[in-house]
């Protein structure tokens, strides 16, 4: 994983808000619907190119596909593992998206979160139901994967890029088990699965990110838990992800967590104070988080007090995606310097809050805001320096 010492490095969470066509056909695609495979892949590749492309123009150090090819993580169990079958939730549950109506946000702000519900950003994302493990789990995405490779490392050679990454599934299932004797042995079987990708991504030469925003954005939901029954439980998450990456190069690995995609009051998150401690015990070169998110602007002082393990790097976001207001670069260089001057400049790079576009069709962030955010978020990054680096050849 590059670190420079002149200047402050760039990339983003992964997602990009998907072109109108690419969402026609895979609705198509998900719905049983006409679909022309070949000219969806050619549109696929040309996307990811189109991505690129923007990302360069943008600026950007570190890139990636934008995660065009795919309608979500959750279109991994169904694309890329054998074993699971999809079983549809009665009514119309999936309407609100990622939003618990009953989430300790929701519960403090219910007139909110039911005009969100009436009025949800999600009501055209790619909808796929959950799935039950019914049988053995193995990895079978091997060809979706080595196409995102192909596509990802084409479209960056046209640009010279040192690194590009590629997001994949977190290693925890959030499905249910109907097959596996014991909840640990299913884990275990869908961790080794989740892995065979994770090989092919380092293996290929590119970066590989592990996102797993439940690790912290679950607490929403967790009425039943007080912060240390949730750090406990934190951990044993940790052990799995560990499992997961063993063995694998861990300055070539970058994990992601996350409060959550959906626009809110947010009072409810846990603070960086609650879980830094444990996400540093995941055995990777990088983390990943929010920090331009108004609730969590403020946690750079943490680490005043507190230091960063050898050898690690910090991707805290500098522009965010829990709203749609285009942070000014000069505002975005502030934020930069103050994490720089805590953790070391050399120990930085810096992103985004959170994917632009987790589930495909999402419409709270538009195409145009999420790429205005990410060129302030290049801008910022020259300014801030200019600021930290100057008189440095």
């Amino acid at each position: 994983m590059q670190r420079s010492t002149t200047r402050i490095l760039t990339t983003h969470t992964g997602s990009l808000p998907r072109p109108p066509d690419v969402l026609d056909a895979m609705r198509a695609r998900e719905s049983g619907g006409a679909l022309d495979a070949a000219a969806f892949e050619r549109r696929i590749t040309n996307a990811v190119a189109e991505n690129v492309d923007r990302e360069a123009q943008a600026g950007l150090d570190v890139v990636n596909d934008g995660e065009v090819g795919k309608p979500s993580f959750r279109g991994y169990v169904n694309q890329r593992l054998s074993g699971f079958e999809a079983r549809q939730p009665a009514g119309d549950a999936q309407r609100g998206g990622p939003i618990d109506p009953d989430g300790r946000d929701a519960r403090q702000f219910p007139d909110y979160y039911a005009y969100v519900l009436a009025h949800s950003p999600f009501e055209n994302a790619i909808r796929l139901a959950p799935q039950v493990c019914v049988g053995p789990i193995q990895y079978v995405g091997q060809a979706l994967v080595e196409r995102d490779i192909a596509n990802l490392k084409s479209a960056m050679a046209r640009h010279q890029f040192v690194e590009g990454f590629l997001p994949s599934t977190s290693p925890i299932s959030t499905s249910k088990n109907e097959f596996y004797g014991s909840e640990e042995e299913f884990a275990a079987a869908y961790a080794d699965a989740v892995r065979q990708e994770y090989k092919l991504i380092l293996d290929a030469g590119l970066l590989l990110q592990v996102d797993d925003p439940s690790m912290v954005s679950a607490w929403d939901s967790r009425h039943d838990l007080s912060v240390e029954d949730y750090r406990r439980n934190a951990e044993r998450r940790v052990e799995l992800v560990n499992y997961a990456v063993r063995d694998l190069p861990q300055d070539r690995i970058r994990y992601h967590t996350c409060y959550g995609v959906n626009f809110g009051p947010r009072v409810s998150d846990l603070q960086l104070e609650q879980v830094i401690d444990i996400l540093f015990k995941i055995t990777v070169g990088a983390y990943s988080f929010e920090a331009a998110n108004p609730r969590h602007e403020h946690e750079w002082r943490l680490f005043e007090t507190m230091k960063l393990p050898e050898g690690k790097v910090l991707i805290p976001g500098m522009v965010t995606h829990s709203n749609v207001t285009i942070e000014h670069p000069q505002v975005v260089a502030d934020r930069i310097e103050r994490w720089a001057k805590t953790v070391g400049a050399e120990n930085l790079i810096v992103g985004n809050d959170c994917g632009f576009a987790s589930t495909a069709g999402n419409a709270e962030i538009p195409q145009s805001v999420a790429w205005a955010k990410l060129q302030a978020l290049a801008e910022g990054a020259r300014l801030a320096s200019q600021r930290l680096y100057a008189g440095v050849a």
